[in-house]
């Protein structure tokens, strides 16, 4: 795998594409529709995860990340910030592909993740962008199927990306800490956010299984047990320093979030 495709955070920016059009199939947009929001939001995570490795370059380079490929001198952090600004520049129009409502929520979603990326990371108000970014996700691909994005769809995508945050940020506390990133799970601390990480993940799943009207299918109740196991198991396989077991457990939670949605 080529420094520049790694520096992009290939997993989580493939899992939320794959999530994108696997919702684009549930809500019926036909495959032109599914290709068009599945590489608008391709577009919009790429520009996110070579945003996040140019900013933190010196950073990485402080602590020894030889797992990233700029700290790592496999790529120069100029490519990584073009790449990052085409990237992003391309959201809008490839946005647009799936009408006007769909792109300005797209753009929301961006401009949120952006903001994470600088400035809130390093302040009490990390898990914001987070929530706001992964509610615009159902709300992006109900809006180009010309639909109204149910409530429920939002809120477990909010919850879903508040435990992401916590997971997703316990690998690095450390590193993060050593160079003056305070955000919310860096202030709190591990124990806590693994607590919130689980708790935000599970009510994902169980906002999705019990918020349709009617009520809950077999399936529904299956997810979210399943989804308390996974979490338990990652959050704990995830206390080894520098494991990314727990965040590997919010990207099999997110598929199975899904798969619920395509069988309900």
């Amino acid at each position: 795998m080529s420094p520049l495709i790694r520096a992009c955070h290939p997993e989580p920016t493939l899992a939320v594409t794959l999530v994108t059009a696997l919702l684009g199939v549930n809500v019926g947009l036909g495959w032109a529709g599914v290709a068009a929001v599945a590489v608008a939001m391709l577009a919009s995570q790429l520009s996110v995860g070579w945003g996040n490795d140019w900013l933190d370059a010196d950073r990485d380079a402080r602590v020894g990340r030889t797992d990233k490929p700029v700290a790592a001198g496999q790529v120069s952090r100029r490519t990584v910030g073009v790449a990052a600004l085409v990237a992003g520049l391309a959201t809008v129009p490839l946005a647009l592909l799936s009408g006007w409502r769909a792109a300005a929520v797209l753009t929301l979603a961006l401009v949120s993740a952006w903001l994470y990326n600088v400035p809130l990371k390093r302040t009490v108000l990390s898990p914001v962008p987070y929530l706001v970014s992964f509610a615009a996700l159902p709300a992006f691909v109900v809006l180009a199927g010309n639909g109204t994005p149910p409530w429920w769809l939002m809120t477990a995508g909010g919850l879903l990306g508040f435990g992401a945050h916590f997971a997703n940020a316990l690998p690095d506390l450390a590193d993060d800490v050593a160079t003056g990133v305070r955000g919310l799970p860096h202030r709190i601390g591990a124990p806590a956010s693994r607590v919130l990480a689980a708790a935000g993940l599970f009510a994902a799943s169980a906002v999705l299984a019990f918020g349709p009207p009617g009520p809950p299918t077999w399936f529904g109740w299956a997810v979210t047990g399943t989804a308390a196991v996974v979490l338990s198991l990652g959050l704990y396989a995830g206390r080894v320093p520098g494991s990314r077991a727990a965040f590997r457990a919010v990207l099999a939670v997110a598929l199975a979030d899904v798969l619920l949605l395509l069988v309900s």
